[in-house]
């Protein structure tokens, strides 16, 4: 319910009532005026931004903007009925259409990014968005560009890095980063841009370079209901950000990148394999096509095909999803004016923290952590280990509490069909009781060959461990990266090597 509360302003200001977006839009440009989402972080003068929401609405805490000072108000046109008779007596209301929308126009004004000469590269999908956000990073940075990158891990340019707390950054904060990329003279500004992001208008206000999508697998249905949905947005960065040069980035082999790609005969295909592509307007579509001519536990020889050019690139990447990332990044590369002879510098990127990474330790055991958190990852990191001369995968994975329920017997499932050991323990629990996260997740383990179980994360590493026998491989999935584990509303220290380490005896 809509309520507005607090005594009436004694403020006086000779632009109260309506007033237009271009008005607005003057007042911001160029750092003239301060807009703010948080009602808490108003000053007097401020402009406030009512975003719409999915558990709270911006809306809902107008009074307490104004009553902070806000002079300025982006409301809803939706809403108008309700806010006009008490807002626009003591502010200057602007109304729109969507306001996550407008924050953006307004971001844009105040920052001016795009007035600047700063190429901007997104990539969305489901998997495979940080790896390939680093492989394009290494290749231009080996090509002398200064590169900034927006991401899981951090947010990061050279000189400067902070943990990130979400995939894409808020709009504002997202728009900022980049304004201070540009000022530390970035070239290009990589971001890794998440369905939620896309569908919360987070990137709005931005012009895109260069556009990719890794693929669609299953994943966020608690937000986004089914994957039609979920693919509508991520779709949202090719249908809705339109750039006449924008160089379109997408996985053939993906059947929603297909579906892509028959809708836009512009858009460049990438993938393994000799397939038939859809048509390029009665033309022959570009594309990158790559073909594995080894992979093995030391890493991939690819073939890759651009505009009847052939090259040949040695990786110490393993598997072919990591393949299909790397033809990702060198499509994204040729389109801003690299060459085939520019990506031989492939030779020396050697991974990402957290993905598929090996745990050094004293008994020289293969032991790897990675972020797969989602069937279709388990799937491919466990099929590529399988794939290699190992006599056992051990597997110790758990489901994020919180989150899409969906989903948890169907990582079981995966895990049960590439594991001869399935161990089963906490992710991130959250406000969830682990043990009633693992009992969802259980049924999709019929059939595996062994099961242990621990719904404590470190106990359940322990007995993985013990497990092993020589030449067995052991895979702890779901956090990769992070040095946390988010228990009730806590986050406490808790990192996968660490924890490794800890179980050899190593640390203490």
């Amino acid at each position: 319910m809509f309520l507005f509360s607090g005594s009436p302003s004694r403020r006086k200001h000779k632009e109260r009532g309506e007033m237009q977006f271009e008005t607005l839009l003057k007042k911001v440009r160029g750092k003239g005026l301060m807009v703010r989402t948080d009602s808490r972080e108003v000053q007097p003068g401020d402009c406030f931004v009512a975003l719409p929401g999915t558990s709270v609405r911006g809306m809902d805490f107008i009074p307490a903007a104004l009553d902070n000072g806000a002079e300025y108000l982006v409301a809803p046109d939706s809403a108008r009925d309700l806010v006009a008779p008490v807002a626009e007596s003591r502010a200057a209301v602007i109304y729109h259409d969507n306001t996550a929308i407008a924050l953006g126009e307004l971001a844009r004004a105040y920052f001016h990014v795009m007035d600047r000469e700063i190429k901007l590269v997104a990539i969305t999908g489901t998997n495979g968005k940080t790896t390939t956000s680093y492989i394009i990073e290494h290749l231009l940075s080996c090509a002398g560009l200064k590169v900034g990158v927006l991401g899981t891990v951090n947010y990061r340019w050279p000189g400067f890095s902070i943990d990130a707390k979400l995939t894409t950054p808020g709009c504002w904060m997202t728009h900022e980063l980049l304004s201070n990329m540009k000022e530390a003279d970035v070239d290009v500004a990589i971001m890794e841009v998440s369905s939620h992001a896309l569908d919360q208008y987070r990137v709005a206000g931005l012009d895109f370079d260069a556009a990719v999508l890794t693929n669609v697998t299953q994943d966020h249905l608690d937000y986004h209901g089914d994957m039609e949905t979920y693919f509508s947005a991520k779709a949202k960065l090719f249908r809705e950000y339109p750039r006449m040069d924008k160089a379109g980035v997408v996985n053939f082999n993906d059947p929603f990148g297909r579906r892509l790609l028959e809708e836009n005969p512009e858009i460049t295909a990438y993938g393994l394999g000799d397939h038939d592509l859809p048509e390029a307007g009665g033309k022959p579509r570009n594309a990158v096509q790559g073909r594995m001519l080894s992979c093995t536990g030391q890493g991939i020889e690819l073939e890759t095909t651009w505009k009847g050019k052939t090259w040949t690139i040695h990786s110490p990447l393993i598997g072919a999803y990591n393949a299909a990332n790397l033809l990702a990044a060198q499509a994204v590369g040729l389109h801003l004016g690299l060459s085939c002879k520019d990506m031989r510098c492939l030779a020396d990127f050697h991974g990402v923290p957290g993905r598929l990474e090996r745990v050094k330790n004293e008994k020289n055991l293969p032991i790897f952590v990675d972020y797969a958190h989602t069937p279709d990852a388990l799937e491919n990191v466990q099929k590529t280990l399988k794939e290699l001369d190992f006599d056992r995968l051990i597997t110790v994975f758990g489901c994020g509490g919180d989150r899409d329920r969906a989903k948890r017997p169907l990582m079981a499932k995966a895990v049960a069909r590439w594991a001869d050991v399935a161990v089963l323990t906490s992710d991130n629990p959250r406000t969830e009781d682990p043990i009633a996260i693992m009992d969802d997740a259980r049924p999709g383990l019929e059939g595996s060959h062994e099961v242990l179980e621990n719904p404590d994360r470190q106990t359940a590493i322990n007995l993985a461990v013990a497990a092993m026998n020589q030449n067995d491989v052991l895979l702890i999935a779901g956090k990769g990266h992070e040095d946390y584990q988010i228990i009730g509303t806590d986050r406490i220290d808790f990192s996968d090597k660490t924890a490794v380490l800890r179980a050899l005896g190593e640390v203490e």
